[in-house]
């Protein structure tokens, strides 16, 4: 199903990103974390595709077995940084041919390891949409940053960037997350001012660790708010079940907010791993939000 015609028949929505795994560990542990994630019956399940084409077969066989082992719909996300337009065409006839029909297309970070983009790559998310418009019938969308992206000037040039992608063919909006929700509202009504009305779609981020906390807001940019700090500066430094019990509740109040504002889903960064997830879905079950 394309994404768009689900949020048309459908709201809320619940859905769950898992990244290939890159290690037999891992592995085992991935599996574990789709089958917990598959019995909430979720509307869609992501899967990303790392930098300069780094998970590409692991991304497909990741996609194969989501869509036709699990049953489950998938969204694909496709990084174009550094690829050619051939290998650009190869992935997504692959995906086309496993039955894949919406897909999200992102710039993607130049990978950490020395790396010689192709000559002929294209250098922004815009261009990528641009180029699968012309020769797919994939659903498209894109990723929108409430917080304003890490690299962009400011946040009126972000949105304008945003507004860009969107006007080249882009269908549907998926946020980076933030732990406040402030800045979602107000991303959300400076892109409605913007003449920007496509679907935008909420990520949340639940707490892991510290240290994975720390990591990602650092790369992405988001804020750690003075409450969340506050929050685990009160627990027992070793107390990791408590801290994981502490994110839930943080993004269970998170979400149930998110859902009261009429949002058209939650979209949960799962980190591959299921029990924060899971936790959290069924509170808003109870609850009757979803």
């Amino acid at each position: 199903m394309r994404l768009v015609d689900l949020w048309k028949t459908k709201r809320p929505t619940l859905s769950f990103e898992l990244f290939p795994a890159r290690s037999d560990k891992a592995a085992v542990s991935l599996e574990q974390a789709i089958d917990a994630l598959a019995a909430l019956d979720p509307d869609f399940v992501s899967v990303t595709f790392g930098a300069g084409g780094s998970t590409r077969e692991g991304s497909h066989q990741l996609l194969k077995k989501l869509k036709h082992e699990k049953g489950l719909e998938v969204l694909a996300y496709f990084a174009g940084y550094g690829l050619g337009p051939d290998d650009i065409v190869a992935v997504l006839d692959s995906y086309q041919a496993l039955g894949v029909e919406s897909v999200l297309a992102v710039r993607g970070d130049p990978p950490r390891e020395e790396f010689k983009p192709h000559p002929d790559s294209l250098p922004y998310a815009a261009d990528l949409v641009a180029f699968i418009r012309e020769r797919y019938s994939f659903c498209v969308g894109v990723a929108g940053y409430p917080e304003g992206h890490i690299d962009a000037p400011s946040p009126a040039q972000d949105l304008d960037y945003l507004k860009h992608k969107l006007d080249r063919g882009a269908e549907y909006v998926i946020t980076n997350y933030c732990y406040d929700n402030r800045f979602f509202f107000d991303f959300r009504e400076r892109c409605r001012r913007a003449g920007i009305d496509v679907p935008i779609l909420p990520g949340v981020m639940p707490i892991y660790s510290v240290k994975m906390m720390e990591t990602l807001a650092k790369l992405c940019g988001a804020t750690i708010t003075d409450e969340i700090r506050q929050g685990i500066a009160a627990l027992d430094a070793d107390d990791k079940p408590g801290l994981v019990a502490f994110g839930i509740d943080q993004a269970v109040r998170q979400c149930t907010e998110l859902l009261q504002a009429d949002v058209p889903g939650i979209h949960i960064y799962t980190m591959d791993r299921s029990t924060s997830a899971v936790e959290i879905v069924n509170r808003l079950h109870t609850a009757g939000l979803m």
